[in-house]
C-alpha cells in the first residue's frame, strides 16, 4: 500500500476531539437511528406494536438471530484462520502524557490478529515480570490468541522511575531492542506481507503488523538514535502496518513520514493524586 506521509500528520487532535463529540457513534449514526427503532417496524417494513428488538416469530431466513428485549447478540464461534490484509501499509504513531497509548496499540493488534493476520509487539523501555503477581494481564491474552507475539526489550521497572538501574544498562538494553526491531523490519521485507502467514510462524519470518511500544519514549530520551529511527521507520516494506508508541514530548522528527499521528492528552490522571498502577486497567 502506498504511504501518504502527510495525510496522516494534520488533524489528529481533531480526530480526537470529534470522538468524544459524537459519543462514539460510527459514520451514519445519528438521530435517525434512534427514530427507527422507536417506529416499532417489523421486517417488512410495516407498523408494529412491539418494539423492534422483541423475538420475531416464524422468521425462517437463514442465519436469523434471535434476540431478547435489552440483549445482544452472541458472536458465533469461529476459528481464526490465516489470512492476509488488503489495506495495510501505514505508519502509525501515538504519543502524549495522556493514558491509553499502549492500550491503542493492543487493540489494534487484537483485532487485526482476530482477523487472522499475524501480529508482533516489540516493547521497550519495559521488562518482564519480576514475579507471577506482577505479569501484565495483556501479555496472557496475547498469549491465548493465535497469531500474536510479543517480547520485551527493556528492565523490570521503568527508565527514570520506580527503577534504579543505571543509565548505561538502559541504553544498552534500548539498543539491544533496536537492533532486534531491525531485524523484525528486515524479515518483512524478505517475506510477501500480500500472503497469509501461519499463525505460529515464528516473527523473524515476517509479520503483518509490527507495534514498536514505546520506542519513541526511547527515541525522545536519547536511548535510540533519532536518526537510527527514521532510517527504520523509511526502510519497512510498503505493506508493513507499523506502529510506534510513547513518549510526553511531540515526536515532530516523525512528522514526514508517519500516515498517521494522534496524540493522546491528559486532563485528569489517578496517578497524579497518589493512586498507583492498578493490576487489569494498567497492567
Amino acid at each position: 500500500m502506498r504511504r501518504n506521509a502527510d495525510a496522516g500528520a494534520d488533524g489528529d487532535d481533531d480526530a480526537a476531539t470529534d470522538e468524544r463529540n459524537t459519543g462514539g457513534h460510527a459514520a451514519g449514526e445519528d438521530g435517525d437511528a434512534g427514530e427507527d427503532r422507536d417506529t416499532g417496524r417489523d421486517d417488512a417494513g410495516g407498523e408494529g406494536d412491539g418494539p423492534a428488538c422483541e423475538d420475531r416469530d416464524g422468521d425462517d431466513r437463514a442465519g436469523t438471530v434471535e434476540r431478547t428485549p435489552g440483549g445482544g447478540r452472541t458472536p458465533e464461534a469461529r476459528p481464526i484462520e490465516p489470512s492476509a490484509p488488503e489495506e495495510f501499509g501505514l505508519i502509525q504513531v501515538w504519543w502524549g502524557d495522556g493514558k491509553g497509548k499502549t492500550t491503542a496499540a493492543l487493540g489494534m493488534g487484537f483485532r487485526a490478529a482476530g482477523h487472522g493476520f499475524r501480529v508482533h509487539m516489540l516493547q521497550f523501555m519495559k521488562g518482564g515480570a519480576s514475579s507471577v503477581e506482577d505479569v501484565r494481564g495483556e501479555y496472557n491474552a496475547v498469549d491465548a490468541l493465535p497469531g500474536f507475539s510479543y517480547e520485551n526489550a527493556g528492565h523490570y521497572g521503568w527508565h527514570g522511575r520506580l527503577d534504579e538501574t543505571d543509565e548505561d544498562a538502559h541504553e544498552m538494553e534500548a539498543r539491544a531492542g533496536f537492533e532486534r526491531a531491525e531485524r523484525l523490519v528486515a524479515a518483512a521485507s524478505e517475506a510477501d506481507l500480500t500472503a497469509p502467514i501461519p499463525l505460529d510462524a515464528p516473527a523473524d519470518e515476517g509479520v503483518h503488523m509490527l507495534i514498536l511500544d514505546e520506542v519513541v519514549y526511547a527515541a525522545n530520551r536519547g536511548l535510540v538514535a533519532v536518526d537510527d529511527l527514521l532510517a527504520l521507520v523509511r526502510d519497512a516494506p510498503a505493506d508493513l502496518e507499523l506502529v510506534l508508541t510513547g513518549g510526553h514530548e511531540e515526536p515532530d522528527y516523525l512528522a514526514d513520514v508517519a500516515d498517521l499521528i494522534t496524540r493522546v492528552e491528559k486532563e485528569k490522571h489517578p496517578m497524579d493524586a497518589g493512586q498507583g498502577a492498578r493490576k487489569g486497567t494498567e497492567y
